[in-house]
């Protein structure tokens, strides 16, 4: 009888190990607490001005938005007494602008061996460290003047340490003491601290600083309407090219905000589109999304168009653009009875958005539009029907406002001031010369795109060379049969034998 392999016992018990490791979920990670994350950050920091790389510094501060919605005090207290060493004076410092010390609390285990106390960490890490401070002290509304005092002395000693390794970090202080000014205090206070610090950033060409201190600039100056004086910030500056794109959708709202009251709606609808681009996601800054596209719309209905209807169904701009999107109906219709009712229903609105006198200029554009609708309706039609249809004060308002759309070239016609009433012009063939016109300039496109699109045909190479030979071998093959037919060599059978 021949003998039988047996397989080892050890092989089904691993499959089964296999089989149970396959079926086992997978744990998910434990997400990491802040205090943790502070940690983290703290020694990310301590990296790179050790390895002189700014990377790690701008990945600390890159959790910066999402961290400091979720500190409280106790978790501050807990990770500066983890960071720094027990008797470090700056720690005590720190602790100080936070009530009930956590350290005060803490059981200290004795019988553990004396090990050597950490380092001191590095400047930056402490100036980090009191940014977050900052932020929580301005969740509260009592804490606000403890703030302006935190701010004050470490905008003090940011520039005493006066160390490059701290310009991320400094430009994110510029920002939570803009903050903390306009909360606690007057934005205008901080003017010229903001003015002496963007002088020496671009001394130093400190491009992160210099980009945060501008846009503060131009936001202090914006906020108390000084457009003249944002203006000429814009022009005498050079906005780094290296800067972030919230610095970036920042300046392109600042600037579209600026052209727009200086009736300069081009520039300022190319601004409004560059922030939009630039800006962070709907989700995640919503404020921003929203002030952007408040001021957009009103810069597209100057312009003569009518914003897209989907763009008031955003899950973000839905609530937020209700008051503009009845603005957009009104200019739409020509109503100007409905354009001063909806005005007057948003005001507060429109002035918290400070797009009030920019809204009272589309008076105009609703008044056009509806003579515009006049036009097309009549052949004919008095000036005091006009006068009573858009709602004018006199007649000669009435006749003022039709001549001017007439030398504009918004309707064609004319008006017979003897009669009292204004003559429109023959109705446009919809077959005539501009459409004639436009549709030349579709074909011409068209044809464009065909030609480019044929000279971006690319084909395999040499291809031809084949269907070249198979040419000839066919010639060749040809001439033999031939020559063979002349000869008498090939019989009638051989040559119906593939039939």
């Amino acid at each position: 009888m021949p003998d039988v392999e047996m397989k080892p016992a050890a092989s089904k018990g691993a499959a089964d190990d296999k089989k149970d490791a396959e079926q086992k979920p997978k744990e998910e990670p434990i997400p990491e607490t802040p205090v943790d994350e502070i940690k983290g950050n703290a020694a990310l920091i301590e990296r790179g001005v050790s390895t002189i790389e700014p990377r790690f510094i701008h990945r600390a501060l890159r959790t910066l938005t999402s961290l400091r919605k979720k500190l409280d005090e106790t978790i501050l207290n807990t990770a500066i007494e983890a960071i720094y060493p027990k008797d470090s004076a700056i720690k005590s410092s720190l602790l100080s602008w936070l009530p009930g010390s956590h350290a005060e609390k803490m059981d200290v285990d004795t019988s553990a061996p004396s090990t050597k106390p950490p380092p001191e960490p590095v400047p930056e890490v402490e100036i980090y460290l009191r940014l977050l401070i900052i932020y929580q002290l301005l969740k509260s509304q009592e804490k606000h003047p403890k703030a302006l005092e935190l701010t004050q002395q470490t905008v003090e000693k940011m520039q005493a340490s006066n160390r490059r390794s701290m310009d991320p970090i400094a430009a994110k202080v510029w920002f939570a003491v803009e903050r903390v000014y306009e909360l606690a205090a007057d934005l205008a206070d901080a003017r010229p601290l903001f003015l002496a610090a963007q002088r020496t950033a671009s001394l130093r060409h400190d491009d992160e600083a210099q980009a945060s201190l501008i846009n503060r600039l131009l936001r202090s100056y914006i906020n108390y309407s000084l457009y003249d004086q944002a203006d000429k910030v814009v022009s005498k500056t050079t906005f780094p090219e290296s800067a972030a794109n919230p610095q970036y959708a920042r300046y392109h709202y600042y600037i579209g905000r600026i052209k727009a009251v200086q009736l300069n709606y081009s520039e300022a609808h190319n601004n409004l589109q560059q922030a939009i681009r630039r800006s962070p996601p709907a989700k995640v800054a919503p404020g921003f999304y929203q002030a952007v596209h408040k001021l957009f719309v009103i810069v597209e209905l100057l312009m003569g168009d009518i914003p897209d209807r989907s763009l008031f169904r955003h899950p973000v701009l839905e609530k937020a653009l209700d008051a503009y999107f009845e603005i957009v109906k009104a200019v739409r219709a020509g109503s100007l009875s409905g354009f001063a009712s909806t005005l007057a229903k948003h005001a507060a609105q429109f002035e918290a958005d400070k797009t009030y006198t920019l809204i009272v200029r589309l008076r105009q554009n609703v008044i056009k539009t509806g003579i515009r609708r006049l036009s097309l309706s009549y052949s004919r039609i008095s000036l005091k029907d006009i006068c009573l249809k858009l709602h004018l004060d006199s007649e000669e308002d009435a006749e003022y406002i039709v001549g001017k759309a007439i030398r504009d070239g918004v309707i064609e016609g004319r008006i017979v001031h003897e009669k009292g009433w204004m003559e429109c012009g023959a109705q446009k063939n919809a077959y005539g010369m501009e459409v004639s016109e436009l549709f030349q300039r579709r074909i011409g496109y068209c044809l464009e795109l065909h030609n480019q699109s044929v000279k971006a045909m690319r084909y395999p190479l040499n291809a031809h060379r084949k269907e070249l030979a198979d040419a000839e071998g066919a010639r060749e093959r040809q001439k033999e049969l031939v020559k063979e037919i002349e000869e008498g060599d090939m019989d009638d059978d051989d040559m119906d034998g593939d039939f």
